[in-house]
């Protein structure tokens, strides 16, 4: 997780959520939920 830098806990709760969607939307959601997560959290 640090590696990826999503810092606030509803972004690692909701990163844990989609990583147990394996199914292939739930897959793609899960790249696209961390690309933007990294963008807003590489701020703080």
């Amino acid at each position: 997780m640090k590696k990826l830098r999503i810092k606030t806990s509803c972004g690692i709760e909701k990163y844990n959520k989609l990583k147990m969607n394996k199914t292939f939307l739930g897959t793609l959601r899960f790249y696209w939920f961390n690309f933007f997560a990294v963008i807003r959290d590489f701020n703080k």
